[in-house]
């Protein structure tokens, strides 16, 4: 095992998207379930629409979300989930790093604000690729634009279905628990020093 491909939220940072909705809507889970277009995220993160045209989308209703409270209340609550920074660090020199993540194109924002280029050699995101997981060819793009022979990967996610579809495409996976569980994996792997 040589290379490794970290989902990024819920894996690597911790994810505020649902405190950014709630903030910019007012409204609670069962209630934006009801009222918004389940379609406008997806094409979002797959770059078949744009941060307008997301904001115009969101609502079923043609309301338009509020940018500047999501965007205000989002980026206060990314960080590192407890752990992860450390490990980055001490993976840096042993393993070629990716992130391969469901993202939006705020990840050329993240890419920059947590200095990602100082860990990872690439950073995929559904964006780029034009699909996400667990569709198959997520990962068949991620191995081709790499060049990675899958049995050389292992896949980080903190979904089980992102890890399935990981082990359908040839990856070795682990679903993401938390820091501990991972170093285990990693050790077992040869990665990190026991």
């Amino acid at each position: 095992m040589r290379h490794v491909f970290f989902d990024l939220m819920g894996t690597v940072l911790a994810d505020p998207y649902r405190e950014a909705l709630q903030a910019a809507t007012g409204l609670g889970p069962e209630h934006l379930a009801e009222s918004r277009d389940p379609s406008a995220w997806p094409a979002f993160e797959r770059g078949a629409i744009d941060e307008d045209a997301f904001a115009e989308r969101f609502f079923l209703d043609g309301t338009r979300l509020d940018l500047a409270t999501f965007h205000r209340v989002r980026r206060a609550g990314y960080r590192y989930l407890p752990g992860m920074r450390e490990l980055l660090d001490e993976l840096v020199d042993v393993a070629t790093l990716h992130v391969a993540s469901n993202y939006p194109a705020w990840i050329d924002e993240l890419r920059v604000r947590f200095d990602f280029d100082a860990r990872f050699t690439a950073v995929w995101a559904s964006c780029h690729l034009g699909v996400r997981k667990p569709d198959l060819a997520f990962y068949e793009a991620l191995l081709a634009r790499t060049g990675i022979p899958s049995h050389e990967g292992l896949f980080v996610d903190d979904r089980e279905v992102n890890c399935v579809a990981a082990e359908q495409a040839g990856l070795s996976a682990h679903r993401f628990s938390g820091v501990g569980d991972l170093r285990r994996r990693l050790r077992a792997e040869g990665l990190i020093a026991g």
